[in-house]
C-alpha cells in the first residue's frame, strides 16, 4: 500500500490550546477518511500517552489506518500501533523496527537523508525491515515556516523537498507550514505526503470539513 498523500498529526499541544479533546479529534480524522496519523504528546507521562492512544485505536477500529507514536517504540508497542516516529535523537532506526515494524525518520538536511536511507537499507540487508512493507517513510522539514515547535529546525523549502527527493527512492513526507493552499506545490516537489498539524484548524470549518477539502486537493 502506498502511504497516503495527508499525514495528520495529532499534537497534544495544538489540541489542549484549542480545548479539542483527542477522541473527538480523532474521530472526526476517522470518519472524514484519514488512513496515516501520529499522536504527539511532549507534555505527558507514559500512562496519560497511551490513554490518549487507546482512544486514538477506538476511533479507527475496523478501519485500515497506521497509527504511528511520536518518539517511543515501547509506547507504540504498548498500544499495539505499527508504526514509531524518530527525531535525531531518538533510538536508532533498526532498534525502532525491531520493536514496531514501521519506522518514520525525521531529517533536516541532505546529510540526514542520506544517513536514514543508509539505516533502512542495512535493515533490509539483515532482515528486520520484514514488517515494515512500504510504511517506512523518511520525513523532511519544515518545508514553511512553523509554530507548532518551540525548537524547530532552519526552513528547507521547496528546494529543500527537491533535494530530499533525489536522495532517496524511500516514501518522502514533508512537514513544517504546510496548509491546503500550499500542499500541492510540496507534492509537486517531490513528496509523497504531506504531514500537518495546525493546518487543520481553520476558523469557520469542522476540522472534518478541513481535511475533506485536503484530500480533494491531494488527489
Amino acid at each position: 500500500m502506498d502511504i497516503p498523500k495527508l499525514y495528520v498529526i495529532a499534537d497534544r499541544a495544538t489540541l489542549n490550546a484549542r480545548r479539542v479533546s483527542v477522541a473527538a479529534f480523532a474521530t472526526e480524522l476517522a470518519q472524514a477518511g484519514v488512513r496515516l496519523v501520529q499522536y504527539r504528546d511532549k507534555e505527558n507521562g507514559p500512562q496519560e500517552v497511551l490513554r490518549a492512544a487507546a482512544e486514538i485505536s477506538a476511533a479507527f477500529a475496523g478501519r485500515e489506518a497506521m497509527l504511528v507514536m511520536n518518539d517511543r517504540a515501547d509506547l507504540a508497542k504498548l498500544a499495539g500501533w505499527n508504526a514509531v516516529h524518530v527525531g535525531q535523537g531518538d533510538l536508532p532506526v533498526r532498534s525502532a523496527k525491531l520493536l514496531v515494524g514501521a519506522v518514520g525518520v525525521s531529517t533536516h538536511n541532505g546529510t540526514q537523508v542520506l544517513e536514514a536511507d543508509a539505516a533502512f537499507e542495512a535493515c533490509e540487508a539483515d532482515g528486520a525491515a520484514a514488517l515494515a512493507g512500504s510504511w517506512d517513510y523518511i520525513a523532511t522539514g519544515p518545508v514553511f515556516a512553523t509554530g507548532t515547535k518551540k525548537d524547530a529546525e532552519p526552513v528547507v523549502g521547496l528546494e529543500g523537498v527537491r533535494r530530499a527527493r533525489s536522495l532517496t527512492q524511500k516514501p518522502l513526507v514533508a512537514i513544517g507550514g504546510i496548509t491546503r493552499e500550499n500542499a500541492q506545490s510540496v507534492i509537486h516537489a517531490g513528496a509523497d505526503s504531506v504531514a500537518v498539524i495546525s493546518g487543520l484548524f481553520v476558523p469557520g470549518m469542522t476540522v472534518a470539513a478541513v481535511v475533506e477539502d485536503f484530500l480533494q486537493r491531494l488527489r
